[in-house]
């Protein structure tokens, strides 16, 4: 399913021992600030802190339950990002493609045989921003071909299992269908979530009018029953149907501007089917889905008719945690570790990165479940040796820089973007940053993970950590490898040593 670089491997893991937490000598102004930051952010946001903040190497500065077992949220993704890295290589490419057995007729363009999509999840396919491949462009490389005329219903094909999208078995129930945690697997199409817009009708009394509808294509799944009212206030729901489309119903005010509503797909084989019925049309292929297939020529093979691949691996990954894309970390770790054991080969590659035996216990890949377990300490171990390894290099710019992303709100209080590398995570109880920061003296480690009632509190507080040892800082450096730089720790010959919506 996905082009793998060559190379890559784990016998490195092999050398690793048993991590167990280090301090080193920690800059007495450092500690101090933490101590003073520390004392403010358990009064501010009472609950269970977990910090380690370490140099380079993994060795300990200032710590505090560094060793708990902690929910990581959304952080997971750096793990994942670092797994399947390890697994794929960073260019490897996910690829959707028309397979096809038969021929086209040289009279009237039609292909005589049978055909299919091949989809193998990639999360960037007709993605929300607007770009990434297309099913116009598989649409095209057919017409170049000479094919106009398709016949037969579509079949949908994955290259590894069934083709498919399902929930992670480890989401809460409460997650499930929210625009954060849509189905997941091979069949995923614009991130299996549509977005319809509609405008309030001239007069009142009207039904409101359909002016949008993304991916494009489903405007026929689409109808509209909300009805325009006086004033400038809107009520409106998305009902889907039984068919796979939507209702849009409720009340749009006249004076009020259009309105967009997002929801997530019920039946991505129905979404597949209506995009890929608008991609022929405006390539101008007529497909007749409700006739048969045409049985191929004796002697024909199968052969691919048209592809598209996914950017390269780096790439994905990066807006996967830019944007904190559950669905998008989900599919990377399928990618990588297929869909049936993948949380354990991941749990056993953080382990066998940090040579911490129990130190992370992960059952998905975003972060999104409550049943993630990671401690602060396994994290910073995780920053230090995974950028040491051969899939390692360059690692901390797949992870957002300060003001960018998931790290908007650090846009002030620091010299220049790319101080700070690091990755939120989120959830009701759950307030977590783990990732890089620059400094003159040496690259930190930060893992300040918050468990408790206050995560709002609790996140504004690590924010306030960061601009207090980022205000002086420095572009997080290509090279991260470990270096003894003084006031952030000396030489050690051990192994060094946890809204809603999961960012």
């Amino acid at each position: 399913m996905i082009s793998r670089a060559a190379g890559i491997g784990l016998s490195f893991v092999a050398a690793l021992v048993a991590a167990r937490p280090a301090t080193a000598q920690a800059d007495p102004l450092l500690a101090g600030r933490i101590d003073s930051w520390f004392a403010e952010a358990q009064r501010l946001a009472p609950g269970t802190w977990g910090i380690a903040v370490a140099d380079a190497k993994g060795n300990l500065l200032w710590s505090h339950n560094a060793t708990e077992s902690m929910i990581p949220a959304s952080t997971v993704k750096v793990l994942t990002t670092g797994f399947a890295r390890t697994v794929l290589g960073p260019t490897a490419q996910v690829p959707t493609r028309v397979l096809a057995t038969g021929r086209v007729h040289p009279a009237n363009g039609e292909w005589v045989g049978t055909w299919a999509i091949q989809m193998n999840g990639d999360v960037t396919l007709e993605r929300m921003p607007g770009t990434g491949p297309t099913f116009r462009e598989l649409a095209a490389q057919l017409r170049a071909k000479g094919i106009t005329r398709l016949r037969g219903p579509l079949s949908i094909t994955a290259e590894h299992g069934p083709a498919d999208a399902t929930y992670p078995a480890a989401w809460s129930a409460k997650h499930r269908g929210r625009y954060f945690a849509p189905l997941i697997g091979p069949v995923m199409l614009h991130e299996n979530l549509v977005v319809i817009t509609v405008a309030p009708a001239a007069k009142a009394g009207g039904r409101a009018v359909l002016i949008g509808a993304s991916p494009r294509g489903i405007a026929s799944l689409v109808t509209v029953k909300a009805v325009t009212r006086q004033g400038r206030r809107s009520r409106l729901g998305l009902q889907p149907t039984s068919n796979g489309g939507w209702v849009v119903t409720g009340t749009i005010g006249r004076s009020a501007g259009p309105r967009g509503i997002l929801a997530t797909v019920r039946d991505p084989k129905k979404l597949v089917e209506a995009v890929w019925s608008q991609a022929l049309s405006d390539e101008g292929i007529t497909w007749t889905p409700s006739s048969a297939v045409p049985r191929p020529p004796a002697g024909s093979v199968e052969e691919v008719l048209a592809e598209v691949r996914s950017p390269i691996f780096d790439s994905v990954a990066a807006e996967v945690n830019r944007r904190s894309l559950n669905p998008g970390a989900e599919l990377m770790l399928q990618w990588a570790g297929g869909r049936n054991e993948a949380a354990v080969r991941l749990t056993e590659h953080v382990n066998a990165i940090t040579g911490i035996a129990n130190g992370a216990y992960l059952v998905d890949g975003s972060g999104l479940s409550y049943e993630d377990r990671v401690t602060p300490y396994t994290f910073v171990a995780y920053l230090s040796r995974f950028p040491q390894t051969p899939a390692g290099k360059g690692f901390p710019f797949l992870l957002p820089a300060n003001g960018s992303g998931t790290l908007h709100h650090l846009r002030a209080g620091f010299p220049t973007a790319g101080v700070v590398r690091a990755k939120t995570g989120t959830l009701a109880q759950a307030a977590n940053v783990v990732g890089y920061l620059g400094r003159p003296d040496g690259v930190l480690l930060v893992a300040l993970l918050y468990n408790g009632p206050r995560p709002w509190a609790a996140r504004q507080a690590e924010w306030r950590l960061f601009r207090l040892l980022g205000a002086d800082g420095i572009v997080v450096p290509a090279d991260t490898a470990p270096m003894d730089n003084g006031q952030l720790g000396g030489e050690s010959d051990t192994a060094e040593p946890a809204t809603e919506n999961n960012q």
